[in-house]
């Protein structure tokens, strides 16, 4: 009959010694993805992470894609993206109450009223984690802004309106949300753009976010300042009303527009030189990286958010790069990542 070898080795280990190397071998095992003495490690629970933006609109839809791209890609998150109903900070802070309500881990949110809404959003900030997603609350202590250097955006607009006005002359802005800060940041980048320029802001006409409004200010502006020279919209649905207020008063290529974003009406518009140009931000990348970075953050991994900013550069688009734009907007919408 065999022995085994190894039995009077064993035999002759003290107790606790023998207990001391099974303890060892069972902690070995006791690993992420491995197994433990009560069977397989469980996977981390699945984080509810939201995206709550402040209007429906194609740039806001992109940035949805992207924020889904970033949960598929970490399939450990339950993503809820909730845009307002009713276009105000009040409805928009409704959304986020009950999402904190629900026991959400993390938030993102652009705040329509940066001034009017701090109070609430250290409210927020005090119960699950908090970021500043496309316009930021500076004041506030939410944990840190991703989104566009608008500031650097205006200016880039200002090089575009200086562009297609280079004998100056009297131009109109067109703005949304008049308190939010990606709104006053623009306007701040513009206005040191065109510094010692002949070219004169005469007007600024607000809209609540609100195309039709939009349009009827444009109309209006064409009406009373029948000598405007350019017309700037700053956010992304003004392209479209502009240029159709434009052509509908016949005066299309004759007063000049600068937009934001990558409406397809817009490009379409500076392909057919009706538009002179786009500042286009970068939607798909921002909802990716919010999302990536909350749940690393959540996680344990608080260098994701180190520096409380994170800027995105802004770029150009005229006629005589839109068509190569587009190709690469139609390529890399269908990605699993957006490039940069």
């Amino acid at each position: 009959m065999k022995t085994n070898p190894t039995y009077p080795i064993m035999k002759k280990l003290p107790l606790f010694v023998f207990a001391l190397c099974v303890a060892v071998l069972l902690q070995g095992c006791d690993h992420k993805g491995g197994a433990t003495a009560n069977g397989p490690t469980p996977s981390p629970k699945k984080l509810r992470l939201a995206f709550v933006g402040s209007s429906s609109s194609d740039y806001w839809s992109i940035v949805q894609l992207g924020c889904e791209q970033g949960a598929r890609y970490l399939g450990d998150v339950d993503l809820s993206f909730r845009v307002p109903a009713e276009l105000t900070a009040k409805a928009q802070q409704e959304i986020v109450s009950a999402l904190v309500a629900d026991g959400v881990d993390g938030i993102a949110i652009s705040p329509i009223d940066a001034e009017d809404q701090t109070e609430f959003l250290n409210h927020i900030a005090a119960k699950t984690l908090l970021v500043c997603a496309d316009s930021d609350a500076e004041k506030s202590q939410r944990t840190c802004y991703l989104g566009t250097d608008n500031v650097a955006a205006g200016t880039q607009a200002a090089e575009l309106v200086k562009a297609a006005l280079p004998q100056g002359g009297k131009i109109i802005l067109f703005v949304g949300y008049p308190n939010a800060q990606n709104t006053k940041d623009r306007i701040q980048g513009l206005q040191t753009g065109l510094a010692g320029s002949n070219i004169q802001i005469i007007d600024t006409l607000t809209d609540g976010h609100n195309s039709v409004t939009a349009h009827a200010n444009v109309q209006s502006a064409l009406t009373k300042f029948p000598d405007a020279a350019g017309l700037i919209g700053l956010y992304g649905y003004h392209g479209p009303a502009i240029l159709a207020a434009v052509r509908s008063a016949g005066k299309a290529g004759q007063v000049k527009i600068v937009c934001f974003d990558e409406y397809s009406d817009t490009l379409a518009g500076i392909a057919a030189g009706d538009i002179y140009g786009s500042v286009v931000q970068k939607p798909l990348k921002l909802g990716y990286e919010t999302i990536i970075r909350m749940e690393k953050y959540v996680r344990g991994d608080e260098t994701q958010f180190a520096g409380r900013k994170i800027l995105f550069d802004s770029r150009t688009v005229t006629k005589d790069n839109v068509a190569a734009f587009q190709a690469r907007l139609n390529s890399f919408m269908h990605q699993k990542a957006p490039e940069e």
